[in-house]
């Protein structure tokens, strides 16, 4: 059993955009090298609790906290929460025509490193590592030379948010169905990047209804956002519960599941 002391601690965090409260006092707990999976219907809140964690400024904080690392998260900004360690992929990642890739996740990792006392690697290091990381989740090199994301494909899109994992190699990371667009090789690439990082104590947090994927993860608890607050914690067997029957459930599996 892990029992280190939560490196993502959220407590009843709630969020609204404009005049709608979309979280309305979610909670949840994340130790280092650990996988929490978030199910939820659609407009449940599940790329709202990323995106508020991560400081995008179209998200409001109505209340609640949030600890990266037992400092306060919600205090910093965004570039700020990422040099602390938390990254988060997006569901539809961007392009960014005329930036080229490498120096996009260069720039990225250097700021990194700075933020944890380490020395800034040079373009030659640097292409070294992303070659060698490309190669383990399917990414073709010749991606790196190319703009961010222009005219990649949905999966070359979710692959180059994988690169982006494997060398920011960050203390939490939330990763919005990283899984859509992907073919199987894209999910196997997924869920061995998970488990090698897993190992060297990052954390996940894992918006997904992919059962397989799920299955292979082995995560330590699902998380059923509903209401906005997480309704039911379980295992997988609430991950198969919710691929069987979907999220219109009965009250009481919901309250013997929780």
């Amino acid at each position: 059993m892990n029992t280190s002391p939560p490196v993502l601690q959220v407590d009843e965090l709630r969020v609204a955009i404009g005049q709608r409260e979309i979280l309305r006092g979610a909670t949840l707990s994340v130790r280092p090298g650990s996988v929490a999976v978030v199910m939820g219907a659609n407009g449940s809140g599940k790329s709202t609790l990323g995106l508020a964690l991560a400081g995008h400024p179209r998200y409001r904080i109505e209340g609640g906290s949030a600890q990266l690392a037992g400092a306060d998260l919600l205090a910093m900004n965004a570039e700020q929460r990422a040099r602390a360690g938390l990254f988060l992929s997006f569901q539809a990642p961007p392009d960014i025509p005329g930036v080229k890739n490498n120096l996009f996740i260069r720039t990225a990792l250097n700021a990194v490193r700075e933020a944890r006392g380490e020395a800034p690697l040079d373009a030659f290091d640097f292409l070294g590592q992303a070659r060698a990381a490309a190669k383990q989740i399917g990414l073709p090199d010749t991606m790196l030379g190319r703009p961010v994301n222009d005219g990649f494909s949905g999966g070359e899109r979710k692959r180059n948010e994988l690169l982006q994992l494997a060398l920011l190699a960050p203390k939490v990371a939330i990763l919005d169905e990283i899984d859509s667009g992907m073919d199987v090789d894209g999910v196997r690439a997924i869920v061995g990047l998970i488990s090698a990082l897993r190992r060297k104590g990052t954390a996940f947090v894992v918006v997904s209804h992919y059962l397989q994927m799920i299955e292979s993860l082995e995560p330590d608890a699902v998380l059923r956002l509903g209401e906005g607050r997480i309704a039911e914690t379980g295992g997988l067997e609430l991950a198969r519960e919710i691929a069987r029957t979907g999220f219109a459930r009965a009250p009481q599996a919901a309250g013997a599941a929780a």
